[in-house]
């Protein structure tokens, strides 16, 4: 004879079953929200990443262009290619970082600020998305944004004979590549780039 099955075993079988799912549903908005953080997060290093760079490139370039007064006006212009003191222009620095974050939505917070890494001269830009983390199930992230810091340093390329003088003319190794500076006939426009006589880069 075959036996009837109860009834009650498939009914506590549904909340188990809709507990569950709960479950799993809020598993994985949580995991949605992290991950909606996390990008705002790396959008903002990325900005701030590229804010910090284009401060220290345009430092580069009115270094380059102190350095070109320096050969004409001093006979020390060799010490410039050692970033003396460690010291940078950095008139244009603050306005070429905001250019690069609000490319990237974001906004420079207290403009670029000078600094030193390891002997290197450079800046720090810290960074705030004009974008939020966005609507999640952890309350007030639609009104969260994100902020990053980074840092980019100047460091020079250029090599040169230490008993040069400054006052005739001076063959540079400029990592590899060769560069006559001329003080008695000297042109502004003979300078090369400046990524050839200074490189910049992300301090870790």
């Amino acid at each position: 004879m075959t036996g009837v099955r109860p009834f009650g075993d498939r009914g506590s079988t549904l909340p188990l079953y809709m507990w569950l799912t709960t479950i799993l549903l809020f598993t994985a908005l949580a995991f949605f929200a992290f991950a909606q953080a996390a990008s705002a997060r790396n959008g903002a290093q990325s900005a701030a990443d590229a804010a910090a760079l284009a401060a220290a490139q345009q430092a580069r370039e009115d270094l380059l262009l102190d350095l070109g007064g320096a050969i004409k006006a001093d006979d020390d212009w060799l010490d410039w290619l050692d970033l003396p003191d460690g010291e940078l222009p950095g008139e244009g620095a603050t306005a070429a970082a905001q250019e690069l974050a609000a490319a990237n939505e974001s906004t420079v917070l207290g403009g670029a600020q000078a600094t030193e890494v390891n002997g290197f001269p450079g800046f720090l830009v810290e960074v705030q998305t004009a974008y939020t983390v966005g609507e999640s199930i952890i309350p007030g992230t639609e009104s969260m944004t994100a902020t990053a810091r980074a840092t980019a340093v100047i460091q020079p390329r250029c090599a040169f004979d230490v008993d040069a003088d400054p006052t005739k003319p001076v063959m540079l190794d400029c990592d590899g590549q060769s560069v006559g500076i001329d003080p008695g006939e000297f042109d502004p426009d003979d300078l090369p780039d400046a990524s050839v006589m200074f490189s910049v880069r992300l301090a870790e």
